[in-house]
């Protein structure tokens, strides 16, 4: 096995993972699952639901490979997606395993990608199948991500989270496909895991023709050469990293602390950008009472890093990030 990469200075690796299994009694796996993170030191999110697990992790490499080699023991996940990178520093607070529905939630009950998702295009090719004219190319990432970053011609949904994705599918598919031969279809998220869901969810309408980019943007960006890239802009992740570029490298951007969305450096040179407290996308969202409580949780969390402490309070925008949703 190869080694894990990480960060020189930091020895951090962060590796990001899904697979779409049958999970029967997912209770009885988070204990074992979350003891084994703790006792390496790794954090993150896990999500395990009854489709499969999914999840962010970071730590030492020898504490990712020892929780990899737990997940790849359980039942039908030895081939494991895994998107694997580095960090300068821990990008999560903590560590958390939860139980959730969907591993990745788009609210359609009868989606299986296991047997019916699209198929499956390696980077090196991705870049001749977008640019083909009879290719029609969906970026299936909420608003806050295409923002930052897409693939060159690529259509935005525009929505706020992968369960609109259905209805806005429905609405326009007929402006997409029209009433000829169907065009072919080429899908992309982040990582993968939203792509295997939104490609089996097309199927299931009566779209033959579908595809969907293997290993994600992430993938892509660690294989294709920089000159030879159709993407544009920075990748969005949910870490403190926030965003990538190519090669994996960490990218510009950071997060406002009040509304979790992600900000480029041309954002936080706004007179209504406030560190810790408001941005130009959010100013009007909030009173004067909650840009206060902001503030002040802002100075705490500086208190806190002056002693060498990480203060850990609530989102006091309630819009706390877990996954891909």
């Amino acid at each position: 096995m190869n080694p894990i990469p990480h960060d020189a200075a930091s020895g951090l690796s962060v590796a990001a993972l899904y697979r779409f299994t049958r999970l029967d009694d997912c209770a009885s796996l988070r204990a074992p699952l979350e003891r084994v993170c703790r006792e390496h030191g790794v954090r993150g999110t896990l999500l395990l639901a009854p489709e499969g697990i999914n999840g962010t992790i970071a730590g030492h490499p020898t504490g990712i490979g020892r929780v990899l080699a737990h997940i790849r023991a359980l039942p039908d996940c030895a081939d494991l997606d895994v998107k694997l990178s580095s960090a300068a520093a821990m990008p999560f607070h903590r560590l958390k395993v939860r139980l959730k529905r969907e591993i990745v939630t788009m609210g359609e009950p009868d989606i299986d990608p296991r047997a019916s998702a699209g198929t499956y295009v390696e980077p090196e090719e991705w870049n001749a199948l977008i640019s083909a004219p009879d290719t029609i190319v969906i970026d299936t990432r909420n608003d806050y991500e295409v923002a930052i970053g897409t693939f060159a011609g690529a259509l935005d949904p525009g929505t706020a989270s992968f369960r609109q994705f259905p209805q806005w599918f429905r609405q326009q598919r007929d402006a997409l496909l029209g009433q000829g031969k169907q065009p072919k279809v080429a899908m992309f998220c982040t990582g993968g895991i939203r792509c295997e869901k939104s490609t089996a969810f097309l199927r299931q309408e009566g779209v033959d023709q579908v595809y969907h980019l293997k290993g994600g943007i992430l993938k892509y960006l660690e294989t294709v050469p920089e000159e030879r890239s159709l993407w544009q802009g920075e990748c969005f992740v949910f870490d403190e990293r926030v965003a990538v570029g190519h090669g994996l490298t960490e990218g510009t951007h950071s997060l406002c602390r009040a509304c979790r969305r992600p900000l480029g450096p041309n954002d936080r040179q706004s007179a209504l950008y406030e560190e810790g407290v408001s941005c130009a996308s959010c100013h009007s969202e909030r009173t004067d009472a909650q840009r206060a409580s902001c503030r002040e949780r802002h100075r705490q969390e500086q208190l806190a890093a002056a002693r060498g402490r990480v203060h850990i309070g609530a989102d006091p925008a309630g819009t706390s990030r877990d996954g891909a949703d």
